[in-house]
């Protein structure tokens, strides 16, 4: 089909994933691991821009933009966009801009959240028919995280991540997030792990912000233990953040190495975040909050 692009360019954010809790509930015969995991989306985020172009590049700025793929052919964003073109025959490309705030390979999915955020971006620049199901459906077979990650919105995610269960918003909270500064390899945690398989858990709406945290503390994540042996960074910033005032809950996101901590607002996340960041001055530190619906795309 041929593209009829927008004249103006088009953004949008690429927020970070949050592994509320995560279970590891078994193995594929083909080696792929399934797993159950409430997703929510924070405040923070990559943004992405583009426009229309003859062909598809990738400019990258922002903090972390040192730490990806010195060939952009080798981005997420660069491989679904191409796989779009591909998939709905689109003439024409598109110039796109990263803007990389979130560190990479730090179990928040910033590449699975850019990679999501390609697709949204440009099913809506190219004026694609395109919805939800086949973006995330396309994006799958990049990225297990991409399918929750183009839905947007808290998950329950299961199987390898093609099964994505929608739910309502999280009760307001907010967020302290922690990296100290090491990426860690998703295989080489899974390759570390040891132990039973956890059943999966049921799952109920929380009716305020006391009924989530006391739906999660049970629920834990799997996998902090196989990259707390990967990475030995990791344990003495889950203890910093146990020690916050006002904290509620903190564990580990995805694979590592980011934690995080949840506290009754922002404005007690703030406080703990600039104390914290004191004390830790190496240490990538955000504060945030959990977003209550997924990012839009501006302008066009």
């Amino acid at each position: 089909m041929e593209a009829r692009p927008r004249n103006r360019p088009v953004e949008i954010d690429a927020p970070a994933k949050i592994n509320l809790f995560l279970r590891v509930t078994g193995r594929r015969a083909d080696g792929y691991h399934t797993l159950q995991s409430l997703f929510g989306f924070a405040g923070i985020a990559d943004r992405l821009q583009a426009g229309p172009a003859q062909e598809i590049t990738l400019a990258a700025g922002g903090r972390f933009a040192a730490s990806l793929p010195a060939d952009p052919e080798a981005n997420l964003v660069v491989r679904v966009a191409r796989a779009l073109q591909d998939r709905y025959g689109v003439d024409g490309g598109a110039w796109l801009r990263l803007e990389k705030n979130l560190p990479v390979s730090s179990g928040i999915g910033g590449g699975s959240a850019d990679a999501a955020a390609a697709l949204r971006l440009l099913a809506h620049l190219w004026d694609l028919p395109a919805g939800d199901d086949e973006l995330a459906g396309l994006g799958r077979q990049f990225g297990a995280d991409i399918p929750a990650c183009v839905t947007g919105v808290p998950s329950l995610v299961s199987g390898t991540g093609e099964i994505v269960e929608t739910l309502p918003a999280l009760p307001d909270c907010g967020l302290v997030l922690a990296n100290p500064g090491v990426p860690v390899s998703t295989p080489a945690v899974f390759g570390a792990r040891t132990g039973a398989w956890s059943k999966p858990a049921a799952w109920t709406r929380p009716a305020d912000l006391e009924e989530l945290i006391s739906g999660l503390a049970p629920l834990g994540n799997d996998l902090t233990a196989a990259a707390a042996a990967v990475a030995p960074e990791i344990p003495p910033v889950l203890e910093a953040l146990e020690r916050l005032p006002s904290v509620l809950l903190a564990r580990m996101s995805g694979s590592g190495a980011t934690c995080f901590a949840v506290f009754p607002d922002v404005r007690k996340a703030s406080e703990a975040a600039t104390g914290l960041q004191a004390a830790h001055p190496r240490w990538w530190i955000a504060a945030t909050n959990l977003l209550s619906a997924r990012p839009a795309v501006s302008g066009g």
